[in-house]
Order: structure tokens, then sequence, then C-alpha cells
């Protein structure tokens, strides 16, 4: 029995990987200056100037993808006879995935001889798109909707997601910091550490001074948690928020640490729903390690 890959934009992968590999994405949305744009990887704003007009002052807000929309995302996939392994976004920062569940048991009383297995990736931005990655590459090599469900279950706490932000101003004018931790964290240079737990959710866990110490930093979290360690042979993703700069410069720390990586570093553009609450200055690393308990 055949079946689609799906997910959703925030997978913050290039619009061309979906297309080469036949794997359907539906998009969240954002509003803008009174205008509501999809999350579509670019197409509608491209990411600089999205980011541009975060610098100006602009306050994006997001929106997640509702249960009709889901329904038609899902209903002409299953009408053709095909079941769906679809991976979501993590529902710690997003109500989504309980859209698309609602949607799921819509859909199979109406289409009761279909599968539709829904994952929630507890991840995000490329972190969520390695999972979609290494996905489509057990579905290529002839996993079975079922088995391919039952891996990602088994194993999605297993992908790592580090982030540093170099700036704060996006997260002051959004409420998430004070001006006074804004101004005393940019007056000392700190760089706040992050990244998903074993929830999904986003945790701050430390305030490093500088954004050298903060990039040996995060190569640091990847030697302590990496599958293999040193070793590590998989693929590492990154993602950043007009800060490629500093993504290459964390990408080749990354090539030059862990010398067996998959490939080359993929460096991603983090797309504007995840860029709306990260704001500019943002740097995410992403992985395979031990599963995230904490």
């Amino acid at each position: 029995m055949t079946y689609k890959l799906t997910c959703s934009s925030t997978a913050d992968l290039p619009e061309s990987y979906f297309t080469e590999r036949d794997i359907p994405f539906i998009c969240y949305h954002f509003e803008m200056d009174g205008v509501v744009y999809a999350d579509d990887l670019g197409r509608s704003i491209p990411f600089q100037e999205f980011y541009d007009r975060i610098n100006a002052g602009a306050m994006p807000v997001t929106s997640q993808i509702n249960v009709e929309e889901f329904i038609k995302f899902f209903e002409p996939i299953l009408a053709s006879g095909m079941d769906i392994v679809h991976i979501e976004m993590s529902s710690g920062i997003s109500g989504t995935f309980n859209c698309a569940r609602m949607a799921r048991e819509e859909l199979l009383a109406k289409y009761p001889e279909r599968q539709l297995y829904l994952v929630d990736s507890l991840g995000a931005s490329s972190g969520f798109g390695l999972l979609v990655d290494t996905a489509w590459d057990m579905k290529n090599a002839g996993a079975s909707a079922e088995e391919l469900y039952n891996w990602l279950e088994e194993n999605k706490l297993r992908v790592h997601h580090w982030f540093f932000s170099t700036d704060l101003r996006h997260y002051k004018r959004g409420g998430r910091i004070s001006a006074t931790s804004a101004a005393l964290g940019t007056l000392l240079n700190i760089c706040p550490l992050m990244n998903m737990d074993y929830m999904g959710k986003l945790i701050p866990r430390a305030k490093i001074r500088g954004k050298k110490n903060v990039l040996k930093e995060i190569v640091e979290k990847m030697k302590t948690h990496a599958e293999d360690g040193l070793a590590y042979s998989g693929k590492c993703f990154i993602s950043h928020s007009a800060s490629p700069e500093d993504a290459r410069t964390l990408a080749d720390m990354v090539e030059a640490t862990f010398v067996q990586l998959q490939g080359k570093v993929k460096i991603n553009s983090i797309g504007t729903v995840i860029g709306s609450h990260s704001g500019p200055g943002t740097v995410a690393l992403f992985f395979w390690g031990d599963k995230r308990i904490d």
C-alpha cells in the first residue's frame, strides 16, 4: 500500500526540498502590518525582507492551521486511495497538532479503509525538518507507513535542538523579556542559549556572554549529546534568522569537530512563523543524539 509523507511549513526546509521529494506541506499563517500571509517558505515575503521589516519595527502575529484547512489538505490524498504519515510541529509550542488530530477523526469516519498517522515531532524549525528528512529516507528505503510511524514515535526525542540569539530587541518588543533584562543583556553582550525539552517546549538553559563563547558552548552541547559523540556520523542541520555569517561560522566549527558527518552541514533559513517569535539574530543547531529527558 502506497502512502504520502506530509508535514507543515514550519519544518523550515527549502521549497525545492519538498518538491524534489514529493512531500506535500501545509502552510501556517502570519499577519504583518495588517496583511495576512502564508508561511510559504519565502514566496510571499523573501526572508531578508521579512526580517528587515521586523528590524524596522513590525510585529508579526502568527496563527495555527485550523481543522478545516487540514481536512482540505489531507482529503485529496485519502480520496486517491493513499494513506498518510503526517509530521507536525511540536504541541509544546502550538495548538496545531490538536487541530490535525480533530481533522483526522473526521476524515477517518469518512474513509474508514484508510490510515492517517499523526506524529507530534516535539520539535520545530529545521529540527522538525531533520525528522522529516529521516522519515523520507526511511520511506524511500521501503518502510511501510506503520513501520515509519512507530519508528518516529520511538525516536523523535533523539533529535536535539539548540538555539542562541544575539539580538534581544524582538524579545523585548514581544514581551518575552522585560525592557530592563533586554537592556542589561545587550550591555553585557549576553547571548541566551536555549533548547527544546522532552515536552517540545523551548527552555532557556544558559546566559552566555559573547557570541564567540556561545558558539563554542553550542558545539560542546553537540559533543555531549550527539550519537557516538565525536564519531557522530549522522546529518546536521542549522537554521538562522538573517544571520548567515554566524550560521556559516557554526557550520564550519561543527564540520571541523565532527569529521565523520554524513555530508556537509545543511544551512536553512528560519521561516516566517518561527521567525515571528525569534526575530533576527537567532541561530539553531540540530542533530541526532541521546534521548531528551528534561
